[in-house]
């Protein structure tokens, strides 16, 4: 599939496919991404035993990863390949085995190679449990050809 002639929508859907299918951490996690557009993505994951610290929560580990899949969806949404230069997350709230967590993230600025994104994550009842910020960086190549 080539990028031109698509629609920002299509070029965006085709961009999470090609990543998708290359992302291991994210499947092997359980993630689900639910929506893409362009410079927006939405993943989904719930929280399993292996997840837990030694407090009986989610490990903070297992939501910065989320959160930063949902990074890497929404900055990459361009056909041009990103990836993370900086990143800080709070924990707002515990997360639990079983909790379904969503992590919704959005473009806050994109300008030259560089962006700024925030991801919130939520859990199945809609509390807020952690912020994220990412700061994106352009490197060279493209996910599908020009």
């Amino acid at each position: 599939m080539s990028a031109a002639g698509l629609s920002p929508q299509a070029l965006a859907e085709a961009c999470a496919k090609a990543m998708w299918d290359d992302d291991n951490a994210t499947r092997h996690l359980g993630m689900e991404l639910v929506s893409v557009a362009p410079g927006e993505a939405t993943i989904t994951m719930t929280i399993a035993q292996t997840m837990t610290n030694g407090h009986g929560t989610c490990h903070g580990g297992y939501m910065f990863t989320l959160a930063d899949s949902a990074f890497a969806f929404a900055c990459n949404t361009y056909n041009q390949r990103t990836v993370a230069q900086h990143c800080s997350v709070t924990f707002l709230a515990p997360a639990f085995r079983g909790d379904r967590l969503t992590a919704t993230a959005r473009e806050v600025s994109r300008r030259g190679r560089g962006g700024i994104y925030d991801i919130r994550i939520t859990n199945q009842e809609g509390e807020h449990v952690a912020e994220f910020r990412g700061h994106s960086r352009t490197v060279k190549g493209t996910h599908l050809p020009e």
